[in-house]
């Protein structure tokens, strides 16, 4: 048998051991993190070689094999908190009973009457937190900060108020705080103590046999991987979307269902995969009875009122 491969990998990070990653508690065993956005998923082996060379030419007589390494790499399209708290070793902080500040930043107008107002700043239930810092800054024609300070503002819901007259039809950028409640708020929190740890790892793709071209199912599992902590984190308004890469070094362990021997990697190919029959109804079926759903509430369809989608 011969096979290609051309598919992406899907892939499981399960817990090596009881692991809490925020307010989740995972068991070891349970998944912690399912990819099935990658870009790229790829899988390399290395090893050390040694050679005794000797006579004339000192050429290599024999050669000694061993260092052998395995590293999984999946690059990721997109990223989620737990996604990033295992691969930097970041705290994930969410708790329902606390609140936390968020900082904001916006340009603004002060009015004839001295007030600044953030409304189209704040959503409908924030406002300024006038226990934290305050700064308004009066800035050019072309929005940057002059470091001209207005300060004796008094802070009420969405506005700053009592501006001297002088600021009085300025534009200024105003840097301020908000409270959250935690529970809407994902913080993940980067230290020096902390690492990205220890998985077993599942990967599901495909490979197409050369003689009939169907699709095999391969499973590719390792069973301990410690993830690199090293990350970059690209943000830019051009050029192609940031990747998030988790690189793996594969270590020997044990599978679920064999505790004699130790790998580091088991791949299998399902070759009893045949060639699905393909079937397709349509989408536009007169059915008696139809009636127009009054609204996309009332009806699980994509339809709306007469004539709208």
């Amino acid at each position: 048998m011969k096979f290609g491969v051309r598919e992406i990998a899907n892939v499981v990070f399960k817990a090596k051991a009881d692991t809490t990653i925020g307010t989740s508690t995972f068991k070891a065993g349970q998944p912690v993190l399912y990819i099935d956005s990658a870009t790229t998923s790829t899988i390399e082996g290395a090893a050390t070689t040694v050679y005794a060379q000797g006579g004339r030419g000192n050429t290599r007589l024999i050669a000694w094999e061993g260092e052998k390494t395995l590293t999984f790499t999946v690059e990721d399209a997109l990223l989620s908190p737990i996604g990033f708290s295992i691969l930097s070793g970041a705290g994930l902080f969410k708790d329902e009973d606390k609140q936390v500040h968020v900082h904001v930043t916006s340009q603004a107008y002060v009015s004839d009457t001295g007030v600044i107002d953030l409304t189209d700043a704040l959503e409908s239930e924030e406002e300024i937190d006038a226990t934290a810092p305050v700064f308004v800054m009066v800035t050019e024609a072309d929005g940057s900060i002059t470091g001209d300070l207005i300060t004796g503002l008094q802070t009420s819901g969405k506005t700053l108020t009592n501006a001297a007259s002088q600021y009085h039809g300025k534009t200024v950028f105003v840097d301020f705080y908000v409270v959250k409640d935690s529970a809407d708020v994902s913080e993940l929190q980067i230290d020096a103590d902390h690492f990205a740890g220890n998985y077993y790892v599942e990967a599901s793709t495909l490979f197409r046999r050369e003689s009939d071209g169907v699709d095999m199912p391969a499973e590719i599992t390792l069973p301990n991987v410690k993830i690199q902590s090293n990350f970059t984190f690209n943000m830019a308004a051009t050029g192609d979307p940031s990747t998030f890469s988790f690189t793996m070094d594969a270590f020997p362990g044990y599978t679920m269902f064999d505790r004699t021997k130790k790998v580091l990697c088991v791949i299998q190919i399902v070759e009893d995969a045949t060639a699905g029959t393909e079937t397709r109804k349509s989408v536009m079926e007169h059915t008696t009875g139809f009636e127009m759903p009054e609204s996309k509430a009332d009806s699980n369809t994509e339809y709306g009122e007469a004539g709208s989608i």
